[in-house]
């Protein structure tokens, strides 16, 4: 077994979740993960005080999933998470590491979702239960034996869910599940609030407290794009048109991904190679030595594999695929920058990773900056000055040179010589566009519009009058102006007709076909509401909500004339 899992394998993790850990560019467990697998897989209840970005999913999830049975088709695991983000980034944890595990599902259950695509998937058997609390009780209130053969419980950021008013929701949670289970509570602060919890309902727990380290990247200018998903190839190569780099280092998640990006760039006459665990130490070695002297400019890799490697030229590290945690984040990034001189860290970010840039951002201890997918003018740009210092050189080097075949081609052709430079021109660029309509046909590209930085989202669902409040409160902390791209829509309904900002957000949810990021504030009052909506497709989105009601009566949104 390779050496950057045997300290996993040491810990008693089971051989597929390391052959998947080790596909993800794990290496070795870190503090929290060190501490707390060995007492998760011994079967007792577990309290770990420990910042995000400090491996606290791993922690859990991988000696969980070393237990679990993937021939039982039933909930046997329950994550609590405080936000539908974490949710989300605690679900796609687990399957990255269940991906040798056939058989296992995860199902995340978080509210401003689709309800039917959560029950169809709990309904096949997903082992795995990711939920905010709210949609959680949703679910309880339709199937009560939902957590009926849940063995393991985790509580992910506990004092969060506190600080957002979860309690009542938890205590039904706690009711529903087994009292024979393994129950593991990870919070940032242990207040009287979450000691009360534990004594509760945890049995005779054991104690984790990792400290959160504050890292800082010295001569690394880094900076974050935002992308989508779908468009992150385009994005690459825009970049790598218009970055001044003399080596480049690219990081991705998976071998694969090394190949398909690496054989994409050696068509576009890049001078690259693919570096992943399948490749073989002689051929590795040989891929760093072409590095180091030039023969090659980008090596595309994953974690595990750009392990030890250390080449003074690289300028550029380029995160293509956002890391699994922040400390791999730093790793990365400390490949550039060496023996004194500067570097460059590029940042693509997906929408659904806002929240993780967050936490990379609070564990470094700085901002990473915005920057722009460079436009088709810019990419327009680079190629004519790449094209002019080619030809200059030529042009000065022996201006006579080639005078006699210039007159033979000439008149053979029956041509002007700006006719053959013409001709010229068009073979030495071939492929490659020179216009700017062109560059975004060649590599098209979305802008991702920009949210302003607002408090965490919770998930919509019907929790009763006191969340309703809380919703209506939160909601109506809007600045005056919708955001860039939006325009505020408005209903007749408001509070006096038992309208909530939930209705509003499910209906729209539900019969406009929009995800969630698309819609912005929602203000209610006493007898209206506020709704923002994308400006791009309004009427069509409008026409789709004619027939809506919402609580038993029509919404009837309309553009709002202010």
């Amino acid at each position: 077994m390779t050496q950057e899992t045997g300290s996993f394998a040491a810990l008693g993790i089971s051989s597929p979740i390391l052959r998947a850990i080790e596909k993800a560019g794990y290496e070795e467990p870190s503090p929290i993960q060190a501490q707390s697998i060995p007492i998760i897989m011994s079967g007792q209840d577990m309290i770990g005080q420990a910042q995000t970005g400090t491996g606290k999913t791993a922690a859990f999830a991988l000696p969980i999933l070393s237990k679990i049975d993937p021939q039982r088709r039933e909930p046997q695991v329950l994550v609590l998470a405080p936000t539908r983000e974490l949710a989300l980034q605690v679900s796609e944890a687990f399957e990255t590491f269940a991906s040798e595990m056939p058989g296992v599902n995860v199902v995340a259950v978080y509210g401003g979702a689709p309800m039917g695509l959560q029950l169809r998937a709990l309904r096949q058997g997903a082992q795995i239960i990711v939920a905010t609390p709210g949609r959680l009780v949703d679910h309880l209130s339709r199937n009560a034996e939902l957590l009926g053969t849940v063995n393991y419980l985790v509580l992910d950021e506990a004092d969060e869910m506190l600080k957002m008013g979860f309690m009542e929701d938890l205590e039904a949670i706690f009711q529903s599940l087994p009292a024979e289970r393994q129950t593991v509570l990870f919070s940032a602060t242990l207040p009287h609030s979450i000691r009360a919890i534990a004594e509760q309902h945890l049995r005779e727990p054991q104690h984790v407290k990792i400290a959160s380290k504050t890292q800082t990247v010295a001569r690394i200018e880094q900076a974050h794009i935002m992308v989508h998903a779908d468009q992150k190839a385009s994005a690459v190569l825009r970049l790598l048109e218009v970055e001044d780099f003399d080596a480049l280092i690219a990081f991705v998640r998976t071998k694969q991904q090394t190949l398909d990006l690496a054989s994409a760039l050696q068509d576009r006459g890049y001078k690259v190679a693919a570096l992943n665990g399948d490749i073989a130490q002689n051929h590795r070695e040989q891929v760093i030595d072409s590095l180091k002297d030039g023969r090659l400019d980008i090596v595309i890799a994953t974690d595990v594999a750009a392990r030890g490697l250390d080449v003074p030229r690289i300028t550029h590290v380029l995160n293509v695929d956002m890391p699994y945690d922040p400390e791999s984040y730093v790793h990365r990034i400390g490949r550039t920058g060496r023996a004194g001189r500067d570097g460059r860290a590029l940042l693509l970010v997906t929408p659904r990773e806002r929240r993780m840039l967050s936490v990379v951002e609070r564990v470094i201890g700085q901002k990473i900056e915005p920057m722009e997918i460079p436009a088709a003018a810019d990419v327009l740009q680079a190629r004519i000055n790449n094209l002019q210092a080619d030809l200059a050189p030529r042009m000065k080097a022996a201006p006579g040179q080639h005078k006699a075949l210039l007159e033979r081609l000439t008149s053979s052709l029956d041509c002007h010589p700006e006719d053959l430079a013409l001709a010229l021109l068009g073979k030495l660029t071939e492929g490659l566009a020179f216009d700017a309509a062109g560059i975004d046909r060649e590599y098209p590209v979305d802008v991702v519009t920009a949210r302003p930085e607002r408090g965490r989202q919770t998930e919509r669902g019907p929790r009763g009058e006191r969340e309703r409040n809380r919703e209506g409160r939160r909601e109506h902390r809007a600045s005056p102006l919708p955001e860039l791209g939006r325009v505020r829509c408005r209903t007749a309904l408001g509070t006096r007709d038992g309208v909530a900002a939930r209705n509003l957000l499910g209906a729209i949810l539900n019969e406009g076909g929009l995800a969630r990021d698309a819609i912005g504030r929602i203000q209610i009052r006493e007898t209206f509401s506020l709704v923002e909506l994308p400006e791009e497709g309004l009427e069509r989105l409008l026409g789709k909500l004619k027939d809506t009601r919402v609580v038993g009566k029509p919404l009837k949104l309309r553009r709002y004339r202010e």
